[in-house]
């Protein structure tokens, strides 16, 4: 499949709603990974990212105006030795706690559905990069209904074990604005990855929809030792 443009994909979609990146830097040194979230109720655009020991959390901006947190408030990242977990949901406590047990990023997902979210049953998205002693790899998972239909869970994951310099993969929610909203179909989409983390980070949030876009959190991973660089933009300060 051809890389595509990221600058692009995020443009011409105004409502990609949430979405993760994950791939390794053009100079092969970095892990690269962003996750997104867009919001078009009040409830969810009243959020921010905050750090929460490695990892990260939503938050209510304004608490007096938060109604549903159930879907809303979770942590989107967590670390877990050398593996980095990313997602649009609750399930990175599910994986964080299944692979701390034990099991594979696969197996602690059998657990989970998409979100109960009726009509548009969200996509519950996920990925995680393991960086160790010089090596990087990286997965990605989408759990989705059944065009639509709550009665089936579809399961799809990918592993990218060798990954490629300046090469990312994107992965998102809904394919674009509706009602319902339709859920994001096929593989994950490759992408170019090229600049620092502050022209990367820049270049995401400008490309998103300015009246959708919520919070964006990027991470930069070095492949070698493992320290890492953390950029976070709230819409709402």
């Amino acid at each position: 499949m051809e890389r595509l443009s990221l600058e692009r994909e995020l443009r011409e979609n105004a409502y990609p709603g949430r979405g993760i990146v994950i791939g390794m830097s053009a100079d092969k040194t970095k892990a690269v990974t962003a996750y997104f979230i867009m919001g078009r109720s009040v409830n969810s655009r009243n959020r921010i990212f905050v750090e929460d020991g490695k990892g990260i959390r939503t938050q209510a901006f304004d608490p007096s105006k938060l109604e549903d947190p159930s879907l809303i408030i979770y942590a989107p990242v967590r670390v877990l030795g050398d593996k980095t977990i990313v997602t649009n949901g609750d399930q990175t406590d599910t994986i964080y706690e299944g692979m701390e047990a034990g099991q594979t990023f696969e197996q602690s997902l059998r657990s989970r559905e998409f979100e109960p979210d009726a009509p548009n049953y969200t996509p519950r998205i996920s990925g995680i990069l393991r960086v160790s002693e010089g090596s990087f790899s990286y997965a990605m998972s989408i759990l989705k209904s059944n065009n639509g239909n709550p009665a089936a869970c579809n399961r799809f994951h990918f592993a990218y074990q060798v990954p490629v310099a300046g090469e990312g993969h994107f992965i998102h929610t809904y394919m674009h604005d509706g009602n319902p909203l339709p859920s994001f179909e096929g593989e994950p989409k490759p992408v170019w990855l090229d600049g620092s983390i502050d022209a990367f980070t820049g270049m995401v949030w400008d490309c998103l929809d300015g009246e959708n876009k919520v919070s964006l959190f990027v991470r930069y991973i070095d492949i070698r030792t493992g320290d890492y660089e953390t950029r976070i933009v709230n819409k709402n300060k």
